[in-house]
């Protein structure tokens, strides 16, 4: 090689290596669909993909190219990986990272943070899980479940800088995917079902510096509130809430509207789930299963709306959110949107937090319905319940749609949401609850799947549950579902069998496709307008399947999916004796859950429904597998051949 040719080769390479993924980037993210840079896509967490080489016409040739192998596993792959400058970046069980060549699947560089497991496993509530990465100039940011965070080389893995958000001896895990806005890495906290106040940080992307907290809830009112957003949250508690945390944790949802600046995010459950436990009959108990706007800059409170006031179903807010703009009733709106837990779908003014409308996807009972002005539950008198009283409810813990991500696709005005049609749950407080400082208080019977005592009052008689609403699923199709929900008639489009509201997840694209990977290992491919099957693959993953991506590199396109579980010596997490149950983050529709639905999605969920949890003879080991048209690389797990279907 000339002399000049060895120079021009020194200088691409420096270039290449200089890229830096800045605030710009992220503002368009998504825009190409050539690289994957944040949880979502993009700002608005719509998930939609423009590219269009796959596509209805030719997406039955797809098939596999690479497989790389994750690791042991514990738990499920929850995470959306990223994608950027030819290169695969992930997060699987215990917060190990790993950075894989795209065009090959030979692997990068690997992390390990090292997680103390035996001392860590008993503080985590509902799996050994991380939902995602970020990235940021040439950083990968990585929560460890262990309450760190940690800034890699995104060209080395070499640690850059760590932060402490909490501590597993507070009873604090961190699960959920980083979001980078303004230079800030934005963060939140697992662990309502224990003894905590929810919060989420934000932190300076470059040195890792805490820049500010917002707590969800109010704190021991005897001392300074640290905001007015509290001192007005305070007024909506009572007693020594404060004693037993409150919760309120944040542990999936968030989007970002870089125009208006406000940072949009989802809050958890109170602690302990029946109000007559937290001593808090009539309060709202702010800012619990709401969406709060926050000014990204300062962490001051812009707005907030409460979904269910008061809850006692376990109805987190954290769904995912999307902003979109829709011409709602001739008028154009800047609308946030979310398939919420609790089975409503809700659309509010992102600017103002004003309720525009909402309607029920799945099968409701909690209520009867949303005030057409206030946007508040009109919750059925029934739905109440106590020591000695118990009520079998619909949506379950589980709830209508959980983390598994949704998509829209502004082409067909559609977003297509991974469902539990019908899942119910029976509620009755603990008649033996007792506080206990640094384990699970959720203070609800379980039945045979607590851990608590045999008790007189788990016999007492069920109240009949009150009557249904939302959409009837046709016949033999009350388990898990994808639905393809319009969102300014709030009318069902069309449905199809398979998913639920917890594990894999959907990706939509120009292509008019819709890619919904199932819990039970298939990854299926829709028309986006009219939900005609167009694929349908089975790899062999079955349990512990996270979302797919796409992406384009040397003029191809990819789809990459994770899956497996590998051994799981407890999906919930959580020591012995911990009244859990199974039924929250990767929970149990435990009642009547009919087979197929969310239940089935975490490895021996409570509810008869879920696969034996997998051990050393039966686990199926996490992998990355990556399809391209034409592909011609076996699975690597027993599975189906990807063929159209007949």
């Amino acid at each position: 090689m000339s002399l000049a040719g060895a120079f021009l080769t020194a200088w691409i390479a420096a270039g290449q290596q200089a890229r830096r993924i800045g605030d710009a980037d992220l503002r368009n993210a998504g825009k190409t669909g050539g690289e994957w840079l944040t949880y979502g896509l993009n700002y608005n967490e719509n998930r939609f993909s423009p590219l269009d080489q796959i596509n209805t016409g030719n997406i039955s040739r797809l098939g596999l190219a690479w497989s790389y192998d994750v690791g042991p596993g514990g738990g499920s792959q929850e995470a959306t990986p990223l994608v950027w400058d030819g290169t695969l970046y992930g997060i699987t069980n215990w917060s190990v990272v790993f950075a894989v060549d795209v065009r090959t699947g030979k692997e990068k560089w690997r992390w390990d943070p090292e997680v103390n497991q035996t001392a860590v496993r008993p503080k985590i509530c509902c799996g050994i899980v991380n939902r995602g990465l970020a990235l940021y100039e040439s950083l990968i940011i990585a929560p460890t479940i262990d309450g760190r965070l940690e800034a890699l080389d995104a060209g080395t893995g070499k640690v850059v800088w760590e932060a402490r958000v909490e501590y597993p001896q507070d009873n604090y895990t961190l699960t959920m995917a980083p979001r980078i806005v303004k230079g800030k890495v934005i963060i939140g906290v697992s662990g309502s079902e224990y003894p905590v106040r929810g919060f989420f940080d934000a932190y300076d992307a470059q040195t890792g510096r805490r820049a500010w907290r917002f707590y969800t809830v109010p704190g021991d009112p005897s001392k300074p509130f640290e905001n007015e957003a509290m001192r007005k949250a305070a007024a909506t508690w009572e007693s020594d809430f404060w004693k037993l945390g409150g919760g309120g944790t944040v542990w999936d949802g968030m989007a970002y509207d870089a125009e208006a600046n406000l940072l949009y995010v989802g809050t958890g459950n109170a602690g302990p789930w029946p109000e007559d436990l937290r001593k808090q009959t009539g309060k709202a108990n702010l800012y619990v299963c709401s969406i709060v706007a926050v000014n990204p800059d300062t962490g001051v409170l812009q707005w907030y709306y409460q979904v269910v006031p008061a809850d006692v179903w376990d109805y987190d807010s954290v769904q995912q959110m999307i902003l979109a703009d829709l011409t709602i009733r001739g008028r154009q709106r800047k609308v946030l949107m979310q398939a919420n837990k609790d089975g409503f779908y809700y659309v509010i003014d992102r600017i103002s937090g004003e309720f525009i409308s909402g309607q029920p996807f799945a099968e409701v009972t909690w209520a009867k319905g949303l005030d057409e002005k206030t946007g508040l539950p009109i919750v059925n008198q029934e739905a109440h319940y106590g020591k000695d009283s118990k009520v079998t409810l619909a949506p379950g813990p589980g709830g209508a749609h959980n983390w598994s991500p949704m998509s829209f696709n502004p082409n067909t005005g559609l977003v297509y949401i991974p469902t539990a049609s019908a899942s119910s749950f029976t509620f009755q407080s603990d008649p033996n609850f007792n506080y206990r400082p640094g384990r699970m208080n959720m203070g609800i019977v379980f039945g045979g799947f607590g851990q608590q005592p045999a008790s007189p009052a788990t016999s007492v008689p069920t109240r009949p549950s009150p009557p249904a609403i939302g959409p009837t699923p046709p016949e033999g199709q009350r388990g898990g579902a994808l639905v393809a929900w319009d969102p300014v008639t709030q009318k069902e489009r069309w449905r199809r069998p398979g998913g639920g509201s917890i594990g894999g997840g959907t990706v939509t694209t120009a292509g008019n496709l819709v890619l919904q990977v199932v819990p039970d290992g298939r990854l299926i491919a829709y028309s986006a307008d009219k939900g005609d099957k167009l694929l349908e693959v089975q790899t062999g993953l079955r349990g512990g399947m996270g979302p797919p991506i796409t992406y384009l590199l040397d003029g191809k396109q990819y789809v990459s999916v994770m899956g497996g579980t590998g051994p799981v010596t407890n999906p919930f997490g959580g020591g012995a004796g911990e009244n859990r149950g199974g039924a929250n983050r990767g929970g149990a529709n435990t009642g009547t859950t009919a087979p197929g639905t969310a239940g089935a999605a975490e490895p021996n969920t409570p509810g008869g429904n879920a696969p034996p949890l997998p051990n050393a003879n039966n686990a199926v080991l996490p992998k990355l597998l990556t399809f391209v048209l034409d592909g011609k690389e076996p699975l690597p797990v027993a599975g189906t051949p990807a063929t159209p279907p007949r």
